[in-house]
């Protein structure tokens, strides 16, 4: 990864960062999956410089790296969020700095926290109806978690089923190249996992 681009948000009165997190968010795996490779992945990675931020977890910057200038030129991030141009500032593509830089691999964590969807999915896998097996999980408590995350709307599924993608990040010292996924983030297997550079 030799280049990046930043996205900073720029909430206001009427705007908040998580609002503005999943409209970002939303356009910026659009453009990835538009722009996938021929084996139906990445060749962008997301980094988000901010996480962990007291303020807001995720942080107000999301960055794309890739290994060409052409990557970056020919996804085009800013034709896909040119609607939010008054609450975004996408930067030039830059070079990563060649010293001090460490890398982090980005990953999508699932919590089962939804209730309603593991009750479909017991009621398909034991012949049940859907209200005896909401009626197996009416004990059911959220799993918590501290990880940062974005509500997403999923457009691969009919009825546009929204979610909350989770992000975790592991720092490590050496890079490891592989295909991001079109969340532009690491596949969970430690044979497929993808860093970015940590700067």
């Amino acid at each position: 990864m030799n280049h990046y681009q930043e996205i900073t948000l720029i909430p206001d009165a009427e705007t908040n960062l998580g609002f503005l997190w999943e409209k970002v968010y939303q356009q910026t795996h659009l453009a990835l999956v538009e722009n996938k490779n021929i084996t139906g992945g990445s060749d962008v990675g997301v980094s988000f410089p901010q996480y962990g931020d007291k303020n807001f977890p995720a942080g107000t910057k999301l960055r794309l790296f890739a290994k060409t200038v052409t990557q970056l030129q020919q996804l085009n991030i800013q034709k896909w969020l040119n609607r939010l141009t008054d609450y975004t500032h996408i930067t030039s593509i830059k070079d990563v700095p060649t010293s001090g830089t460490q890398f982090a691999i980005f990953r999508r964590r699932q919590f089962m926290t939804n209730p309603y969807r593991l009750a479909k999915r017991r009621a398909k896998r034991k012949g049940e109806s859907i209200e005896q097996a909401l009626e197996h999980y009416s004990n059911f408590n959220d799993k918590e978690t501290k990880l940062p995350y974005i509500n997403m709307v999923s457009l691969s599924s009919e009825d546009k089923n929204r979610f909350r993608l989770f992000i975790e990040r592991e720092i490590v010292e050496n890079s490891s190249e592989a295909v991001f996924s079109c969340y532009g983030l690491s596949s969970r297997d430690k044979a497929k996992q993808a860093s970015v550079p940590w700067f």
